[in-house]
């Protein structure tokens, strides 16, 4: 079954202005949300979708934005948790007379799709998207209303979602799932008072206009001629804002939940120098990139020299690439490749190498042996997520517990146990994770608002208790 965690916008200029190119400009900085597949999608016409980077086709944005030429938009760019990478499952997705963009997943799809006639989808052949979007026309057509049918589906469908719509009648509609999972922004162009929703605000500011909010878990906004107009589909206050977009997901500019991602980050740094005040270290460097404002933080906290020890050569092909969303342990093993140290500053040092996250271990891995190959005398690693031993179910791609690198294959092991065994099957000499209470007390929000759950175990959050299945059955491959 296909799951995105994606990035998401919908424009509505109410002055007319034709917003294609403002919508390819915000997808290209959401970029770093998918790099698979992209797409954008106007009122009676079938959805532009291509696969690879926004860039790869400049060539065409002129005669894209001709094409396409309305005042109302939605856009998509992809990176599948689950799901073969194809343009048949790039976004948006079109049922009837309403296109779709979905950032999330939605945990109970199987349950959801016997509402729309159909138990036999596979991970080849259907998207959890695809089936929300269905029983969504479903519940339109019987109640009237955009509201009630989410009011209604939000009760039958479980799971993360940030939603864009677009439909026939010129209307733009954005929706927030009720925990507030995923994260969406709400900004306003004033030169040609168009609005834009996006799941960041660095799209805001790509295209000029200005950050006003956050959209409100729970809350559809409609955008048209009549203006903005908003409104509740979910009185539910409880939150689980995902804490990984903290320390890897989103940009670093992007304000989310009132707090900048680059200071949150610098600030995580700080606190991990309190939980882990390494005193003989020579130098403090990140793992490029999401990783660098946490080692300043961290260097800062400690008074300990930060200097760029590795460095992506962006000239190579997937150089400038993420390796943790690129969906294949091929692609992102040669994205590692092009990590490369400078001996000159760590030859004979105790280097403390910060990390946002330490998943599968491929990238840890190939950093520590690099780093051991360019004279490192000893290498202590700090990991500013917490310890992942769960598979995620509401859009980030570890589905499976068999790829973590904290896998035990059934043993019964403490939380220090584990941590020695990554650190030995990783090669480092010291290896530190943050925890749930640093994190949160960094970022500035309460524990209980942020969703943890690949680190505890708990699903409370979801509402639903998942079955754990390997890689191959829950991708197709």
């Amino acid at each position: 079954m296909v799951k995105e965690n994606c990035g998401v916008v919908g424009i509505f200029s109410l002055s007319g202005t034709n917003v294609v190119p403002m919508a390819i400009d915000a997808l290209r900085a959401l970029q770093h949300r998918g790099q698979e597949a992209w797409g954008i999608a106007i009122p009676n016409k079938t959805p532009l979708k291509k696969l690879g980077l926004v860039s790869a086709a400049s060539s065409e944005f002129k005669k894209i934005a001709e094409e396409y030429a309305s005042p109302a938009v939605i856009g998509h760019v992809r990176y599948s948790t689950i799901g073969k990478s194809s343009l048949e499952n790039a976004q948006p997705l079109k049922v009837k007379d309403l296109c779709i963009a979905h950032n999330g997943t939605i945990a109970n799809v199987q349950e959801l799709s016997n509402l729309v006639g159909g138990c036999s989808f596979t991970p080849q052949n259907a998207s959890d998207t695809l089936v929300a979007a269905q029983r969504l026309v479903t519940l339109i057509s019987e109640n009237g209303k955009m509201g009630k049918a989410l009011s209604i589906l939000k009760n039958e469908m479980v799971g993360s979602y940030c939603f864009t719509f677009i439909s026939d009648d010129n209307s733009v509609y954005a929706a927030r799932d009720p925990k507030g999972f995923r994260p969406m922004v709400l900004g306003h162009k004033e030169s040609d008072d168009t609005y834009i929703v996006a799941s960041e605000s660095s799209a805001l500011s790509a295209v000029g206009a200005k950050l006003q909010r956050d959209v409100v878990p729970g809350e559809l906004i409609r955008m048209s001629k009549n203006g903005l107009e908003t409104e509740k589909f979910s009185d539910d206050n409880s939150r689980a804002h995902c804490s990984f977009e903290f320390t890897y997901f989103a940009h670093p500019s992007s304000k989310m939940e009132g707090s900048n991602i680059y200071v949150s980050r610098k600030r995580i740094g700080q606190f991990l120098a309190k939980k882990f005040p390494i005193k003989d270290a020579d130098l403090v460097i990140p793992v490029p990139d999401s990783a660098r404002p946490a080692a300043l933080g961290f260097a800062q906290e400690l008074g300990v020299s930060f200097d760029e020890g590795l460095l992506k050569d962006r000239y190579s092909k997937k150089g400038p690439l993420r390796s943790f969303i690129e969906p294949h342990q091929s692609d992102r093993v040669e994205i590692n490749r092009w990590i490369i140290p400078i001996r000159e500053i760590i030859d004979g040092k105790h280097v403390v190498v910060v990390d946002d996250s330490l998943v599968r271990g491929t990238s840890s891995k190939a950093i520590i042996k690099a780093l051991r190959r360019a004279g490192a005398r000893k290498i202590s690693m700090l990991i500013t997520y917490p310890q992942i031993n769960f598979p995620c179910y509401a859009g980030i791609d570890f589905p499976s517990q068999e790829e973590l690198a904290t896998f035990t294959n059934g043993q019964d092991m403490t939380h220090d146990e584990i941590t020695e065994m990554v650190r030995k099957d990783i090669g480092a000499d010291f290896l530190g994770y943050n925890d749930a209470e640093n994190l949160a007390a960094a970022v500035g929000m309460p524990k209980d608002s942020m969703c943890f759950t690949c680190s505890s175990g708990n699903y409370a959050s979801l509402g639903v208790t998942p079955s754990f299945k390997t890689r191959e059955e829950i991708k197709g491959e």
